[in-house]
């Protein structure tokens, strides 16, 4: 049996992301679906995703910077970028981040 690739893509640093009006510091270089689950291993690890684009769970609203307009995206083929804004989420990804306080 081959074993699994790391989980998250190397990083050098972390990088400054808003979602729902908080603050997390999540690996660069990575998907944001990955960072999530950089912030809440355990329930984003149990969440209905599917990691490719079909089941649209994943589904946020984002501003790549604070002036932007919001823009929606699939959190799983997003990639981080320092500043960006997660203005909304879809329902599962509010669940299985739920211990971090988020707002709205």
């Amino acid at each position: 049996m081959s074993t699994p690739g790391p989980l998250y893509r190397p990083y050098d640093e972390l990088v400054t992301i808003k979602i729902l009006g908080k603050e997390f510091q999540v690996p660069a270089g990575n998907m944001l679906l990955r960072a999530m689950q950089y912030l809440a291993p355990e329930t984003v690890a149990m969440g209905r995703f599917c990691w490719n684009e079909e089941c649209q769970y994943c589904r946020v609203q984002f501003k790549a910077t604070p002036d932007a307009e919001p823009r929606q995206a699939l959190s799983c083929k997003l990639m981080v970028q320092p500043g960006m804004e997660i203005v909304e989420a879809a329902t599962e990804i509010r669940y299985c981040l739920r211990d971090l306080k988020l707002g709205k």
